[in-house]
């Protein structure tokens, strides 16, 4: 007995079918994933606190003091590239305890012709110690307007949680100076 001789071609149509659908889920699947990624991405640092993201509002004044332990803080400042402006702390380092606050203060001045807005945006290193970096007050809560050759002293009163963990000595407190113009780029972080 013969076997029944089936055309290859007819069952080509529907595994083709199959495949451009099993594509097409897979590139919606991955177009999804990838827009997820940002938020996932900032849920998983302020968990983790890996990415030095430091909390961007106030934080209440703490009410117990270390003294039996001492903290160096480490105060450095950038600028944006296009940013017309000179940035930088009075001071770059200080020995704080745990829990005792502190008031520090950047010095700003617009270099430009032109009234500007700038935006300081803070990170710690290491990220793990960004959570225990409280900010009561902060120039970077707000947007500073300065007007052409103007300068500001720009106030940061802060302490260091006692719940530090014991492994972390140094703790290094960065800001990033952008243009915050309403009518100027976008800027990435």
């Amino acid at each position: 007995m013969d076997k029944p001789k089936t055309d290859p071609a007819s069952g080509s149509g529907s595994k083709k079918q199959r495949s451009i659908w099993s594509l097409t889920l897979m590139a919606v699947a991955m177009f999804g994933f990838a827009f997820a990624l940002v938020p996932l991405y900032d849920v998983f640092c302020d968990i983790t606190g890996i990415n030095g993201k430091t909390a961007d509002t106030q934080a209440a004044a703490s009410e117990r003091v270390d003294t039996s332990r001492e903290i160096t803080v480490e105060f450095v400042s950038y600028i944006n590239p296009g940013v017309q402006w000179t940035f930088e702390p009075e001071i770059t380092q200080l020995v704080v305890n745990p829990g005792q606050t502190h008031t520090i203060t950047y010095r700003a001045k617009n270099l430009s012709g032109q009234s500007t807005v700038g935006q300081a945006v803070p990170s710690v290193s290491p990220g793990m110690g960004a959570r225990y970096l409280n900010k009561i007050e902060c120039f970077c809560f707000n947007r500073q307007p300065l007007a052409g050759g103007e300068t500001a002293s720009l106030p940061l009163v802060f302490y260091v949680d006692p719940e530090l963990p014991d492994d972390i000595n140094t703790l290094t407190l960065a800001y990033t100076l952008y243009n915050a113009q309403p009518d100027a780029p976008a800027q990435t972080q």
